[in-house]
């Protein structure tokens, strides 16, 4: 079975400046291509899609610069890019510039840290509107306790592709999930919302998960986002804090060993492909 990897991560903190790295000391050291082809080795990954990782707001282009001139070493064949869309239509400049890069699909503003409210304020319901007019979608980066805020933004957002990056991040590892899988099914009755399939893992206990922990999450968004609209993502390599890619990988094939040959190769491969436009051949 072929593999798109939807969401996974390269940093250099030499080139770029990444704050939120003096958090996490395990994380706080270059992960480039060389490091992704280990991680990945004999897995039957065709491509990826990289996910901006949060350097400084101002560095955004330049992260986009550095991760088009080593695409071909991973293979990128898209790249979710930051934007700043919280100052509404003066976030156009930005979407402007990023046209200028092939590889550019979709577009992030990190959501998730941000308080109650954010995703709801006119400039930046503005700002995400605005993706849709350079041919972006959007990467809905959340905790599960901002889903009501994000069913408002897309319900102002109908011509705007969204995707839920690692399921709207459940409470996993305190076993909580009565609130999310009601809120999550509303959201996914949006048709233009799809669903990534991966960060699981750092939502649940890092030492000692099991695949059983994290069944029920995957069967509910299996059950109401179907097999068109989710696709496989690692989350690398901040999935490396609970877990090695392969192991990752693995599981998610186990909750999907059920499906069909053809809907497995959707959630793997067909869906990443179609939802950011991407081109398997880009460096054939």
């Amino acid at each position: 079975m072929k593999i798109i990897d939807s969401h996974m991560h390269l940093w250099n903190p030499a080139l770029l400046n990444y704050a939120w790295l003096e958090g996490e000391p395990v994380l706080k050291r270059p992960f480039l291509p060389a490091d992704f082809r280990a991680a990945s080795a004999g897995l039957n990954i065709e491509s990826v899609v990289f996910v901006q990782a949060d350097c400084l707001p101002e560095q955004g282009v330049e992260e986009v610069k550095w991760v088009t001139q080593i695409a071909p070493d991973v293979p990128v064949s898209g790249i979710v890019a930051f934007a700043p869309l919280e100052h509404g239509d003066a976030a156009r400049p930005t979407l402007q510039a990023l046209t200028a890069y092939p590889l550019v699909k979709g577009v992030r503003r990190l959501i998730q840290s941000e308080a109650a409210g954010f995703s709801i304020q006119p400039d930046f319901i503005k700002g995400v509107q605005a993706v849709a007019d350079y041919g972006f979608s959007f990467d809905l980066c959340i905790r599960h306790h901002q889903l009501a805020d994000v069913i408002h933004l897309v319900t102002q957002c109908p011509n705007v592709s969204f995707i839920l990056d690692h399921v709207g991040k459940p409470a996993i590892a305190a076993g909580e999930i009565a609130r999310w899988r009601d809120e999550i099914q509303s959201l996914a009755q949006h048709e233009n919302v799809h669903c990534k399939l991966s960060g699981m893992v750092t939502e649940a206990n890092y030492t000692n998960w099991t695949a059983d922990d994290l069944r029920p999450y995957v069967e509910h968004v299996l059950n109401i986002f179907g097999t068109q609209r989710i696709m496989f993502g690692s989350d690398w390599p901040v999935s490396t804090l609970a877990a090695s890619y392969q192991r990752w990988l693995e599981t998610a094939q186990q909750f999907v060993s059920h499906l069909s040959a053809d809907d497995q190769q959707r959630i793997f491969y067909e869906n990443a492909k179609d939802f950011y436009r991407l081109e398997s051949s880009l460096y054939s």
